[in-house]
């Protein structure tokens, strides 16, 4: 017999070799018909497999998944990918399989075939695919001999396959899921039958693969979901991202745009340009009241200095290197820490000085593949908001809980909601010892935690000198962007000779963290622009106001209110045009303009404007001190606004 517990704590006994499916048989004849997988001690298995004193080991917290269970959706997405793999082969015979992992959202599928699909192909193979779910083709593992495995894919023309295999651990299994009389290399677990799998799926596209040494494969992706109304939500969804594209607003709303000669790189137009300022400018003021101090590091270094930080050996793949007349190696900087370090290293610095908290708005390069690219979210030039903190080891709680309530008060003012935190650890490629790592590990759980942090844990993925934070942030369509990061590190002012006089007179090493709040300048630009669909907040936008005139009478009027805005500080732009002004509404609402001023005769001769909001109906007609008052009230800055009441209650507290 077998001892299982289940999650209300009550154990049960059943017989060695029994299933999953005879366990909730056993349970109740609607849960049988509902169940879809187990989970042994957190390990998903397949309904059937036999439950053995092996396969047991001493693993007792048993439970029955239904199609209700979040973790149920990642298996119904893979073995949505085996019914598009078998209807590919169904349809398009000599087409090899390669492998058809799940991704966010979805899955895709990789494929060996000579002529491209096209659109009409991916309809067809929808179709199939409905079809595979209405055989309701059962599926189940079997245990293969590794090299009668290779031999049989190699028979049937799946070179792929059995190269997989050849490349697979010596000790691993070998099994095979059989899916009606298709058949497929997989590691498993798999629902009982494709009718499982369902409807709610959908192919979203085709793309080449290509790899410049092997041949060029086709990805087919798809999306999958539990139910069909969740599908609907889905679709709905992209297609709000795609209304929201950056690279569209970008366009529509005359911001920036990227070009062949300089691909990754942004040509920012004006008022693009302008947001950046707004967005550096409120950045800057932070950091200054946050007790930062800002420097500027060279663009270009020589190579040696990478190649002690341990970066040569990590980015060099990344790096753009150039070569002097006279022969010198020079590297473009990926990132900002060494030329930090460097100005920690000048002059002797002592305890009483840490923390010294060192900022740069640091414009970095990196060579990233053609088609990783994405508008300004993902480029080869970019800026960070970089700083680095010098610290003692017993300031490390205390520094880094001070971020995280700096990290937490920025994004609240830029209208974004830390979703996530998550903590990452050593990876397998790292420099420094494992009892470094082992203490660097400890302080930053430790900082966190101090900091009401709740942390997802990410084994592995730690920067290659030090564990770190990555905190997500929430955007208005539910969509999660990693932007912030936290990294504590002893290794570096370990290689680049950084270090202080302690207060008994001897050299330290200082602990340095790593931080970052937006990220990139210009990935999070992008995030704003999707989160807001480019209607920006008045003291964000690049241009927070249009004084747009009804006829030409109200001109003179219309001029004299925008040099008063702009005397103020506000961005305001004047339209004089000889068009109608419904026409001129429609042209700057598209451009995401928040606020339009729009001025007649009336409104001239009365000294008025009629205030009209982007995504709003009607309008408000006011004084024109009124207004002003309303304008400038809409355009200060958070932070600022936060200042002026502070200072405001000072002054009345003195008075």
């Amino acid at each position: 017999m077998i001892d299982l517990v289940f999650p209300d704590g009550s154990s049960r006994q059943y017989p060695d070799g029994s299933t999953g499916r005879d366990v909730a048989a056993a349970i109740s004849k609607s849960l049988e018909k509902k169940a879809l997988l187990i989970k042994l001690d957190g390990q998903l298995l397949d309904l059937d497999r036999p439950l053995t004193p092996d396969l047991l080991a001493g693993k007792r917290k048993f439970e029955i998944l239904t199609r209700e269970a979040p973790e149920a959706l990642d298996t119904i997405r893979h073995d949505t990918a085996h019914v598009l793999a078998e209807a590919v082969q169904e349809l398009f015979p000599g087409t090899q399989v390669t492998i058809g992992p799940n991704v966010e959202d979805g899955f895709y599928y990789d494929f060996a075939r000579d002529e491209p699909f096209s659109l009409d192909d991916l309809e067809k193979i929808e179709k199939r695919m409905k079809e595979i779910v209405d055989r309701d083709e059962k599926i189940s593992r079997e245990v293969w001999d590794r090299e009668e495995a290779i031999a049989h894919f190699d028979s049937i023309g799946e070179q792929y396959k059995a190269q997989i295999i050849r490349d697979l651990p010596p000790t691993d299994t070998i099994t095979v899921y059989r899916q009606g009389n298709w058949k497929d290399l997989c590691r498993g677990p798999h629902l009982p039958s494709t009718k499982h799998v369902g409807k709610a799926f959908k192919l979203t596209g085709a793309y080449w693969r290509g790899d410049q040494n092997n041949a060029q494969l086709q990805r087919i992706y798809g999306t999958s979901w539990a139910s069909e109304a969740d599908l609907e939500a889905y679709l709905k969804r992209v297609e709000e991202a795609e209304k929201r594209d950056h690279r569209k607003l970008g366009k529509t709303m005359d911001l920036f745009h990227i070009q062949e000669e300089g691909k990754g790189m942004v040509f920012w137009h004006p008022k693009g340009w302008a947001l950046y300022r707004v967005l550096e400018d409120y950045m800057r003021r932070r950091l200054d009241a946050a007790g930062y101090k800002e420097v500027k590091t060279p663009q270009i270094l020589d190579k040696s200095l990478w190649e002690k930080s341990g970066h040569a050996e990590k980015f060099g793949h990344a790096m753009f290197m150039c070569e002097s007349a006279e022969g010198e190696v020079l590297a473009v900087k990926p990132m900002n820490c060494p030329g930090h370090i460097q100005i920690f290293n000048v002059g002797q610095k002592s305890y009483r000085e840490l923390p010294l908290r060192m900022a740069e708005f640091g414009a970095c390069h990196r060579y990233e593949p053609s088609g990783a690219m994405h508008g300004i979210m993902r480029v080869r030039a970019f800026t960070q908001d970089d700083a680095h903190i010098f610290c003692r080891e017993e300031q490390v709680t205390e520094e880094s809980a001070r971020f995280i309530e700096l990290l937490r008060s920025v994004y609240n003012d830029l209208g974004m909601t830390l979703a996530d935190t998550k903590f990452s650890t050593r990876p397998d490629l790292r420099a420094g010892s494992d009892d470094v790592w082992d203490k660097a590990e400890s302080a930053l759980a430790a900082a966190a935690e101090a900091a009401g942090e709740t942390l997802t844990l990410q084994p592995g993925e730690g920067a290659f000198y030090g564990p770190k934070l990555e905190f997500s942030l929430k955007d208005a369509i539910g969509r999660v962007w990693q932007c912030g990061t936290l990294q504590l590190d002893f290794v570096l002012p370990e290689r680049l000779d950084a270090e202080y006089v302690s207060e008994d007179g001897s050299k330290k090493r200082p602990v340095m963290l790593h931080r970052a709040i937006l990220g990139s300048f210009e990935r999070f630009i992008g995030i704003l622009l999707e989160n807001f669909a480019g209607a920006l907040p008045v003291w964000l936008a690049p241009t927070q106001v249009v004084v747009a005139t009804i006829t030409s009478d109200a001109d003179d009027y219309a001029r004299e209110v925008v040099e008063a805005l702009t005397k103020l500080g506000m961005r305001a732009e004047l339209d004089l045009r000889n068009e109608k002004i419904n026409y001129k509404i429609r042209e700057h609402s598209l451009a995401k303009v928040p606020v339009i001023a729009v001025v007649g005769r009336k409104e001239a001769e009365t000294r008025q404007l009629a205030l009209r909001r982007l995504g709003g109906e009607g309008q408000s007609v006011l004084s024109l001190e009124d207004a002003i008052a309303v304008l400038t009230a809409d355009a200060t800055p958070p932070d600022v606004a936060r200042a002026r009441a502070s200072n405001a209650v000072l002054e009345a507290q003195i008075a």
